[in-house]
């Protein structure tokens, strides 16, 4: 019996060390020996078999060799587990010596960037920022800005017309007539509209079926031609320099009366117009319009021009971008060319 014990121990220390190279070829050897039907299991059936007095020398040297198995079994079976981890690691590792892969890091589009600070300079000043439809109704586009129906404004060829009375914007002064009817009578407004808008216009250097404007509107008790100078020139100093001159030149829009076009000092030649492509030698280039709104345009949105009054002012971000940045063609914030933009 002592011989036999012996002669299962050797052969399950080889079947461990050799034979089992897989979790499920250990299982198989565990089950072998240790199993319900092992040859472990087989010996100690028989041990009864044996004289009394040799029993405990027996049971002792059967516990020792089941115990050496069992524990020779789970140092394999933790041996075989971490291997089985280190292959699934290989392919997934990596190496650190290799260079760093770049990653091309996004930035905002040049109009994007002109449009914040536009916003952030009014914003400074405590002014609002307004949104409203892209798409329009006839009367907010025109009408309620003293556009009547047989203004030459409205030709179809001037803008894009979905039915007889919705449109695509123009401008984005429908904003202002919203926010004055959503206030109550007479209360004061500082506000800007910015968004997209939509023209008749050719596509090119200096022109663009869509285009993105911004609004403004001011209204309130004693509200001069003076304040609108004022915050104008202070937009323009803030965006251009302190450098930066304006001019005020006479001007006719039907929801504002007086009207004025504004120029700013050219930013090419510092307004000394000499040899300037850009300016063509005046030393100033236009850049928005202007005015005090129009009494009926108060009227019409629930005002009372005897108690208020107020100005308005309209900007192409397209032209304060290409001014800013030195552009000479307005396509070229469309036409998505990388090169162009990582100058940004």
């Amino acid at each position: 019996m002592e011989e036999k014990i012996l002669s299962v121990r050797r052969a399950a220390r080889d079947a461990i060390q050799s034979a089992a190279s897989t979790l499920k070829e250990l299982d198989n050897v565990r089950v072998q020996f240790l199993g319900k039907k092992g040859e472990f299991t087989q010996l100690m059936k028989n041990i009864n078999q044996i004289a009394a007095e040799e029993r405990p020398k027996i049971g002792k040297l059967f516990h020792e060799a089941r115990t050496e198995i069992e524990s020779l079994i789970a140092d394999k079976t933790a041996e075989l587990k971490e291997r089985e981890l280190a292959d699934k690691l290989a392919p997934e590792s990596i190496d650190i010596t290799l260079p760093g892969r770049h990653v091309n890091a996004g930035h905002l589009h040049p109009l994007t960037l002109t449009l914040n600070r536009v916003k952030e300079i009014f914003l400074q000043m405590g002014y609002s920022v307004e949104d409203g439809p892209e798409v329009e109704t006839d009367y907010y586009n025109f009408e309620a800005l003293n556009l009547p129906k047989d203004h030459p404004a409205r030709d179809m060829q001037d803008s894009f017309y979905i039915t007889d009375d919705i449109l695509m914007r123009t401008q984005t002064s429908p904003v202002q007539a919203r926010t004055m009817e959503r206030h109550e009578p007479n209360s004061p407004i500082r506000m800007i509209a910015p968004g997209r808008v939509y023209r008749r216009d050719d596509y090119d250097a200096s022109h663009s079926p869509m285009f993105t404007q911004v609004e403004g509107l001011v209204i309130d008790e004693r509200i001069t031609f003076g304040d609108l100078k004022g915050t104008l020139e202070y937009f323009l100093k803030q965006m251009f320099g302190e450098k930066a001159r304006m001019r005020l030149r006479p001007s006719f829009f039907p929801f504002t009366e007086p009207s004025a076009e504004v120029d700013v000092s050219c930013v090419m030649c510092g307004g000394h117009g000499t040899d300037c492509k850009v300016c063509h030698g005046s030393g100033w280039l236009e850049i928005l319009g202007a005015g005090m709104v129009h009494p009926d345009v108060l009227s019409m949105s629930g005002y009372d021009p005897k108690v208020v009054s107020g100005f308005a002012f309209g900007l192409g971000i397209e032209r304060i971008a290409m001014l800013k940045y030195g552009v000479d063609d307005m396509r070229l914030f469309y036409d998505n060319d990388v090169r162009f933009l990582n100058q940004f």
